[in-house]
């Protein structure tokens, strides 16, 4: 005859334990809803940044944002592939030039005929097309475009 050895039969936490985690995860979701519920009704206000305040890091924040008209253009190659451009340029001062904008925008779309998609496709493409055509704006704006905001790209 074989004697087979009992094994320790193992036990989970206590129910006590069990209960008190259930009860702090209870009460942290129940806080962060009451939170986010008052938000969105208005009753806890988050402060806008004001115009010409510092960003965290210490710059300036942005005084104008000027918005280009809509480009519509198709693209070097593939011929068939449209592209759609909804920009705006952050300037710090306002402009005194009120044609500089469509200058900009003309410049914009004489440059985004000659990309070919394979130029844009993917984030580092993304990342090169905003630089050149932040390039651009800078170069005709004499330096008062600091940043373009890409607000739509859309391609068909």
């Amino acid at each position: 005859m074989t004697v087979i050895p009992e094994t320790p039969v193992k036990r989970g936490p206590s129910v006590v334990v069990q209960l008190g985690v259930l009860f702090a995860l209870t009460l942290g979701t129940a806080g962060v809803g009451w939170l986010v519920g008052g938000y969105l009704n208005g009753e806890i206000e988050v402060p806008p940044a004001a115009v010409g305040e510092e960003t965290e890091a210490g710059q300036p924040m942005p005084a104008n944002i000027v918005d280009l008209a809509p480009i519509t253009t198709n693209l070097a190659v593939p011929e068939a592939v449209w592209v759609r451009l909804e920009l705006s340029l952050v300037v710090d001062q306002p402009l005194e030039d009120q044609t500089l904008p469509d200058t900009i925008q003309q410049d914009i779309l004489a440059y985004i005929r000659t990309v070919k998609l394979m130029q844009v496709q993917g984030a580092s493409g993304y990342q090169h097309l905003k630089s050149d055509l932040l390039e651009r704006a800078a170069i005709r704006s004499n330096g008062l475009v600091k940043d373009i905001l890409i607000r739509t790209m859309l391609f068909e």
